[in-house]
C-alpha cells in the first residue's frame, strides 16, 4: 500500500477510522461518526463533515488525509432502462459500472427467481419515470482483467491495475446517488460481475463486502453475489469467511479441452481442482451454487456437451445460468440460435438442475456481460 493509499479514508473500516480519531487526540465515538459521513452521507472532502469539530477536521488535513472521488464520466442509456456508467478515480484511471432496474439481477444475476426467464425487459415505464421495486448494480473490481477469457471483451484490455476498497464501494455510492436511491426503501442487489476478476483482488474486494454490508450502507450479503472464473485457492478461503455474499462459478465447458481454450486459467486450475472446491464448498440453507455457462455456436452448445455439463455437476446442489454469447466486434465467436440455448436448457433440467436463460439488458449500450471494454462510440 502506497503513502497516499493510507492517506485515503474512503475504503477504511470503522476500526481504522476510530483508530485515526484516537491518533488526534479524539474520542473512539468520532470514528463511527467519520465512518458514517463517508458511507451513510456520502460525503467527498474531509471539510464538509460538520458533524466532526472543526479542530479535528484541520487535523485530519494536515495529516493529508482525503476522500477517494468517483466521478461519472459518462453514461450510457439502454432502452430497456440499463445505464453503463463510466466512472473516473483520482488518478484518471476508469471502469465501468452497470444499473440494471427491475430485472433483480438481468443478465448479470444469479439466477434466483425460480422461472425461465427470471429477468425479463421491463414492461412498464416505471423506470423511465425514476421509479422501480427493485435493481440490480453490477460492480468492477478491477480496472481491465488478467483472466484472458476468450469471448469477453474485456479480456482485450487487459489488467490495468487493482481497484481499492474504497473504489468499489465508490461505484455503488456513486450509482445510488446518481439515482437518487436509498438503501431499504429499494431492493438493491450487487453482483461482482463487472470488469476484472474479483478474487485476484481477493482483500479489496472482501473489504468492499464488508462495507457494504455494515450498517452505514446496508445491504445484505443476502443480496450479493460474486462470480469467480475459477480461481480455486480463493474458493477455499472464501468457504470460510463469516460474512460472504453468494458464490457463482464461470464455467463455459464441460471438458479440459475446451475449457482451456476459452478460458486459458484452466492450465492452472482444470476442471478437477474446480469441482472439487465446488464440492466442499459449504451451502447456507436453501443456497445453491451458480454455475454460469456462456454458450458459443458450435464450440461449446452441443448436446453432447449439455449432457457432459450435468455429469461434472452431478452431486452438487447447484444452479446453471446460460448466457448466449453477447457479440463485440472483436470476439471470434457467434452467438448461437435460441434452439440451441433451448436444447441445452432441456438436458439440464432433464438431469435435475435448476437451469436458466439469463436474457441481455444493455446489449444495445454495450452494457451486457463479457461486453466491458469502456466503449464509447
Amino acid at each position: 500500500m502506497s503513502q497516499t493509499d493510507e492517506l485515503d479514508l474512503s475504503g477504511l473500516s470503522l476500526q481504522e477510522l476510530t483508530r485515526i480519531a484516537e491518533v488526534a487526540g479524539e474520542p473512539a465515538f468520532r470514528g463511527r461518526q467519520l465512518y458514517h459521513a463517508l458511507y451513510a452521507e456520502c460525503h467527498s472532502s474531509v471539510a464538509e463533515i460538520t458533524t466532526l469539530p472543526l479542530t479535528f477536521r484541520e487535523w485530519l488535513g494536515r495529516q493529508g488525509y482525503t476522500i477517494q472521488k468517483t466521478e461519472i464520466e459518462r453514461k450510457f442509456c439502454s432502452e430497456d432502462g440499463t445505464i453503463r456508467y463510466l466512472l473516473r478515480f483520482a488518478d484518471g484511471q476508469s471502469v465501468e459500472t452497470v444499473w440494471m432496474p427491475e430485472g433483480d439481477g438481468g443478465e448479470h444475476g444469479d439466477g434466483s427467481e425460480e422461472n425461465e426467464d427470471p429477468s425479463p425487459t421491463p414492461t412498464s415505464t416505471s423506470w423511465r419515470a425514476g421509479r422501480f421495486h427493485r435493481a440490480t448494480i453490477c460492480v468492477s473490481s478491477q480496472a481491465g482483467c488478467a483472466v484472458d477469457c476468450q469471448f469477453c471483451m474485456t479480456a482485450l484490455l487487459g489488467l490495468q491495475r487493482n481497484l481499492s476498497s474504497g473504489e468499489i464501494v465508490g461505484q455503488v455510492l456513486t450509482v445510488l446517488r446518481d439515482r437518487g436511491v436509498k438503501v431499504g426503501e429499494e431492493r438493491i442487489n450487487l453482483v461482482f460481475m463487472g470488469q476484472g476478476e474479483p478474487f485476484l483482488n481477493y482483500d479489496s474486494f472482501m473489504g468492499a463486502v464488508r462495507l457494504l454490508a455494515g450498517d452505514a450502507i446496508g445491504i445484505p450479503v443476502s443480496r450479493m453475489t460474486v462470480s469467480t472464473s475459477g480461481i480455486v485457492p480463493r474458493i477455499f478461503d472464501f468457504a470460510k469467511e463469516e460474512v460472504r455474499p453468494k458464490l457463482a462459478i464461470s464455467l463455459n465447458a464441460s471438458n479440459d479441452t475446451d475449457r482451456e481454450r476459452l478460458m486459458p486459467i484452466t492450465r492452472k486450475w482444470n476442471l478437477e481442482k474446480l469441482l472439487a472446491a465446488a464440492r466442499s464448498f459449504p451451502l447456507r440453507n436453501r443456497e445453491r451454487l451458480t454455475f454460469e455457462y456462456v454458450l458459443l455456436d458450435g464450440v461449446n452448445d452441443s448436446e453432447q456437451h449439455a449432457h457432459e455439463t450435468a455429469e461434472l455437476l452431478r452431486g452438487i446442489r447447484a444452479k446453471v445460468n446460460l448466457i448466449a454469447l453477447n457479440p463485440g466486434e472483436e470476439i471470434p465467436f457467434q452467438t448461437p440460435a435460441e434452439a440451441r440455448v433451448r436444447a441445452f436448457q432441456r438436458i439440464l433440467i432433464g438431469a435435475g438442475l435448476p437451469t436458466f436463460i439469463r436474457r441481455p439488458r444493455g446489449l444495445d449500450i454495450y452494457a451486457a456481460c463479457g461486453q466491458l471494454k469502456r466503449t464509447v462510440a
